[in-house]
């Protein structure tokens, strides 16, 4: 298991929660938007973080945190994190994962075992614009779609997500995207913020305050929206 880096204490990552994030490392996708290039690009991945010393952090931890955040990069491409949410749960810790729904099966299999207690997965964009956004050629969305379908089942506390970038958003796109997840328990749309870690920003830009509080109020016609960034 190849863990990137460890924040020791987030107030925002957990809704509701006290906890650390642990960051993974690689990616299938490359979001040109993406914030996490050193995650992402193997050319930039930096020395990794003995799975030991994170265990050993979480021990001292214990009754201070309540969860741990794991995000990447994308957890799900490493088929050992099983195993690591394993020992984090039987230190105690609640665990929110954060994914691209690319994985469906390993996704399935980690809520069946009761692993983790709260998934954030990414809606990049509707459909016809995903793998655009996404930054890749095609993409096939079965992958995506199952995973998607099997948070709406309701067997783990959840929500959707999407990063609003003027550039690759409209509001027909959005549109699109909250009627392919209507009914869902809720979604949240993120304004874009500029770094240095930005994967490729050219033609990149944020939306308006007022624009992102107009498509969250448009979008409840079909989900629970809410707007997160700004």
């Amino acid at each position: 298991m190849r863990i990137a880096g460890l924040q020791k204490l987030t107030l925002l990552d957990y809704p509701g929660k006290v906890a650390c994030t642990v960051f993974t490392v690689g990616c299938n996708f490359r979001c040109p938007f993406c914030q996490n290039a050193s995650l992402v690009l193997p050319e930039r991945f930096g020395q990794p973080i003995a799975e030991e010393e994170l265990l050993s952090f979480l021990r001292k931890r214990q009754g201070v945190l309540d969860g741990v955040a794991v995000t990447g990069g994308e957890p799900m491409l490493h088929a050992d994190l099983p195993d690591l949410l394993r020992k984090v749960r039987e230190l105690g810790y609640l665990v929110k994962l954060d994914t691209n729904g690319s994985f469906p099966d390993r996704l399935a299999a980690v809520i069946d075992e009761g692993l983790v207690d709260y998934v954030a997965m990414d809606i990049k964009n509707a459909p016809a614009r995903y793998a655009e956004t996404v930054g890749l050629r095609a993409l096939d969305l079965k992958a995506i779609d199952r995973s998607r379908a099997l948070l709406a089942e309701g067997k783990v506390d959840y929500e959707f997500r999407t990063t609003v970038v003027r550039g690759l958003h409209t509001r027909e796109s959005l549109m699109d995207a909250a009627r392919w997840i209507e009914g869902s328990a809720a979604w949240y749309l993120q304004q874009y913020r500029s770094s240095g870690e930005i994967l490729s920003a050219s033609g990149l830009d944020a939306f308006g305050e007022d624009e992102m509080r107009s498509f969250a109020e448009e979008a409840c016609a079909f989900v629970p929206t809410h707007v997160r960034g700004i």
